[in-house]
């Protein structure tokens, strides 16, 4: 069972916020484009306001509230929840070494319950010791100097730690075999990182499996994906896609409900956790 934690960040509670909002406005009988311009905003601004992609002020939500027909205490809680929602995260920080499309995500992981993960190329972000970061960054990034690399794997690691120690979501990951066998950083760096992996696997929320070569062709051959899911949901509530110069969410039931029959799947081809920890360990022993 993982812990959930005692506050939600701000990528959860302007989700919160963007739901509330949304419902306040269908019980007035009010249509979005109503709305959006009772605020002087766009449509699609107001949408992503209710969809909890895209933050609002407190000035904004008095105004909403004023048409919705909304009072105290009903409109304190929704302040409360503007002010929180608009909080810096920890990866602020980080806003000269992130990209935004990263950041953005980050508020999404940090608040999870349970992560579903398929990866075809690397070890899992999540996973990754300093020393095969910095060797991938190093190749991903040619142009950065060491000091850029350093920050780089700076911020990795405070990644981790704030998973790790403060929510301690359910992880399921699933790690294409080529994963294993591809010597990154040489075979000491190669050698720790999948020592690193077993260790982690220790631990009662943590499952991985590799999906074995014989495992042939499979759905998401070559595309790596994140399956994410928060806990006020039952199921999974989107699913995040990366590559080199941004990122994708989806977030309609359908392909919610296809990413997750693919991960199913996936998991039915895979070794057994067993079975990948002995597959581990043993190539670690090799390098």
């Amino acid at each position: 069972m993982w812990r959930v934690a005692d506050s939600p960040g701000p990528t959860v509670r302007r989700r919160q916020l963007g739901l509330e909002l949304r419902r306040l406005r269908e019980a007035a009988g009010k249509t979005p484009k109503e709305a959006a311009e009772w605020l002087e905003i766009t449509t699609p601004t107001l949408s992503k306001i209710e969809l909890g992609r895209q933050a609002i002020k407190g000035t904004h939500v008095r105004l909403l509230a004023q048409l919705y027909n909304v009072g105290a205490p009903e409109l304190d809680t929704l302040l409360r929840l503007a002010r929180e929602a608009n909080q810096r995260g920890w990866w602020a920080a980080y806003g000269d070494t992130v990209p935004d499309f990263v950041r953005s995500y980050l508020g999404l992981e940090e608040d999870a319950a349970e992560l579903w993960a398929y990866e075809s190329g690397l070890v899992f972000g999540l996973f990754q010791t300093p020393a095969y970061t910095e060797a991938i960054t190093a190749v991903t990034r040619p142009h950065a100097n060491h000091d850029e690399i350093a920050r780089l794997v700076e911020f990795r690691t405070a990644r981790q730690q704030r998973i790790f120690a403060a929510q301690s979501p359910a992880l399921r990951v699933i790690l294409d075999e080529a994963v294993l066998h591809r010597v990154v950083g040489g075979p000491q760096v190669m050698r720790q990182q999948l020592e690193h992996i077993v260790e982690l696997v220790r631990s009662p929320h943590i499952t991985v499996a590799v999906l074995p070569f014989d495992a042939g062709e499979h759905p998401s051959i070559g595309s790596a994906f994140t399956l994410l899911r928060f806990a006020d949901a039952e199921s999974m509530n989107c699913v995040y896609l990366e590559h080199h110069l941004g990122a994708l969410y989806l977030e309609r039931p359908a392909d919610i409900e296809r990413y997750t029959a693919m991960f199913e799947q996936l998991v039915g081809s895979a070794l057994r956790p067993d079975e990948s920890l002995s597959l581990m360990t043993t190539l670690a022993s090799q390098l």
